[in-house]
């Protein structure tokens, strides 16, 4: 059936039946026609027009796909870039306002089948940056033009240095921690964390007694030694122990003060005990007997009167 002519009223009916959005399924990318209903879609993939497109697509069908494809991502980004810029947005209000255009280029005629792979593969290649929510994807543009690039560049630069010094030795020596503690990680082998250990009570130690008994001195003995020894006077070294000059050559020592002296620094006899003659010195022996000699003369005088 040929088409209506332009301005007839059939025309004009099927331009207003055409309007706004019509089925995916029911338009055909090759031959760039957008079918109303099935029965429709049907009779133009029987027409001879659609199978010479067909032959013509299908000698190198992976070329046309491939066109297709860079095609679509192509008007997408640059939608995504003009309307949005770098915002976060929705992906799928990006695709309604993308399809709002009657002349697009439609999504079946892609290697794509669905949205969300569609978006995944544009995360992939680092056009965009994706976020899976509750509420759906959503898809942020990233400017890598030299003039965003510069910019970025003068704004770091810029807070470089408004940073103190503090601030920066900081930043280094946390990177610096960051660093040798991925390449310890690295380094080491994983090894599982000890299991934490309660108190536990070593039973080599010896075991503590509390006694609140009150303790008992020890009885001290106090034992009196018989024989003093002779405590040893302490003699100046500077001082001398008898002046040369004062002493007298012809005067004699002292006998009985000497023995007195001897006796009296001897160490007394144990008590008890007679004194034995053998044992007395001669001092004693003589005051012996001079005293005898006192009382037999004291005897005789009184026999005489």
């Amino acid at each position: 059936m040929p088409r209506a002519e332009v301005g007839t009223p059939k025309y004009l009916a099927n331009a207003m039946k055409s309007k706004g959005l019509q089925r995916l399924r029911w338009y055909c990318q090759v031959c760039e026609k957008q079918c109303r209903d099935e029965n429709g879609f049907k009779c133009h993939a029987a027409s001879e027009s659609h199978l010479r497109q067909m032959l013509a697509v299908g000698e190198n069908a992976g070329r046309h796909i491939s066109d297709f494809s860079q095609q679509f991502q192509h008007d997408f980004v640059l939608l995504l870039s003009r309307r949005f810029g770098t915002n976060r947005v929705k992906a799928n209000n990006v695709y309604q306002e993308f399809i709002q255009d009657k002349s697009h280029l439609h999504m079946n005629a892609t290697r794509w089948v669905t949205l969300t792979e569609f978006v995944k593969h544009l995360g992939r290649t680092g056009v965009v940056r994706v976020e899976e929510t509750e509420k759906g994807w959503f898809i942020s543009w990233i400017d890598n033009s030299p003039k965003a690039l510069a910019k970025q560049e003068a704004s770091m630069k810029k807070e470089r240095a408004t940073t103190s010094d503090e601030q920066r030795e900081r930043m280094l020596i946390a990177e610096q921690i960051e660093r040798a503690a991925a390449e310890k990680s690295s380094e080491s082998p994983e090894t599982t964390p000890p299991a934490e250990e309660g108190l536990k009570r070593d039973e080599t130690t010896e075991k503590v007694v509390l006694s609140f008994a009150p303790k008992i001195a020890p009885s001290t003995t106090t034992s009196i030694s018989l024989a003093k020894p002779a405590t040893a006077l302490k003699i100046n070294p500077l001082k001398p122990a008898a002046n040369p000059l004062k002493a007298n050559p012809l005067k004699r020592p002292n006998v009985f003060k000497q023995s007195a002296e001897k006796t009296s620094t001897s160490p007394p006899a144990e008590a008890g005990n007679k004194r034995d003659a053998s044992e007395m010195t001669t001092a004693a022996k003589l005051m012996m007997e001079d005293q005898e000699r006192k009382r037999r003369r004291m005897d005789r005088e009184a026999v005489v009167a």
